[in-house]
């Protein structure tokens, strides 16, 4: 019993610092991007650079065989979790902003139970019926009012896309986590993912446009960061998490994702890392990302997490 409870804790860490380290990325990032690699392009050295580093780590693990019946929901995963949630997320981030990106996922775990009740049949009660109504009202006034341009409302537009994409990967890799080792599950997701990214035919003529030549070494450490933290650590950490949580206990942690946001905004500006997008914290935003939260909280109600 107490072994069990050491793993939740430690799930809990790891995706408690998966937001962390997301929360710095989108400030981050959004620096590389549109100057100096295309969204595209940006994802293409994400996705490669981490499906090489697991690679790299596979033969440790034991009990790497996958059965024939997993690869299509492994093939899902690789769509869902990795090709469509980080197309979306990249250029939903290149149009809108760093403080949007942080609310906007905050909707992932009214997602999950919406996925949930359509597609496990699980019982959703009047009051997550209001929360799940409140959470998409906030979202819908943060991207409708909430944005000065079209192109800024296109990429939240994006941001939903992506929140609900990741949603959908957290139902469908949750099987795969209980019969498989963690790593041998990322492993698979990021190589299909791969596949389905370089079959995306956009992504060769950004490529035919990108000049590595005028990359600064600062853009550099920020594109080491994504592929290594952002992309590698991450999924690694999410994956060791809903190895012992639920697929909806761990898109709780998403809650603490624009905190992080707000924090590494001021904090990147003050020290020079990124521009100041502290302009964009605005008091609306606020008050709508605290829309968003009670109704994931009003959501989520008294749901049990150690069920799967």
């Amino acid at each position: 019993m107490e072994v069990s409870k050491n793993r939740e804790q430690w799930a809990a860490f790891a995706l408690l610092m998966v937001n962390l380290i997301y929360g710095a990325s989108h400030v981050l990032a959004k620096g590389v991007m549109p100057v100096y690699l295309s969204p595209t392009v940006f994802i293409l050295f994400r996705v490669v650079g981490a499906v090489l580093l697991f690679w790299m780590i596979f033969p440790f693990v034991k009990g790497g065989l996958i059965s024939k019946s997993d690869l299509l929901r492994l093939a899902a995963c690789g769509l869902f979790g990795v090709t469509v949630n980080q197309l979306l997320f990249f250029h939903g981030l290149n149009a809108s902003s760093p403080m949007n990106a942080g609310i906007i996922m905050a909707l992932n775990p009214i997602m999950v139970a919406v996925l949930s009740f359509f597609w496990l049949k699980e019982r959703l009660i009047r009051k997550q019926w209001l929360g799940i109504s409140i959470g998409a009202t906030g979202a819908i006034v943060l991207t409708t009012y909430g944005t000065n341009t079209v192109q800024a409302q296109l990429g939240d537009f994006y941001l939903i896309g992506n929140s609900l994409s990741y949603a959908v990967y957290l139902i469908l890799v949750k099987p795969l986590m209980q019969k498989y080792h963690p790593l041998v599950v990322i492993t698979w997701v990021f190589t299909f993912g791969t596949f389905f990214l370089l079959a995306f035919p956009p992504l060769y003529g950004d490529l035919e446009q990108t000049n590595l030549d005028v990359i600064p070494w600062d853009i550099w450490l920020k594109i080491i960061y994504v592929v290594v933290g952002v992309t590698f650590l991450t999924y690694l950490l999410t994956v060791v998490g809903l190895k012992y949580v639920s697929s909806t206990a761990a898109s709780v942690f998403i809650y603490v994702q624009p905190i992080f946001v707000i924090t590494f905004s001021y904090l990147f500006a003050l020290i020079g890392w990124s521009a100041d997008y502290t302009n964009q914290i605005t008091t609306s935003k606020l008050v709508l990302m605290a829309l968003i939260f009670y109704g994931v909280h009003l959501t989520l109600g008294k749901r049990n997490f150690d069920k799967n």
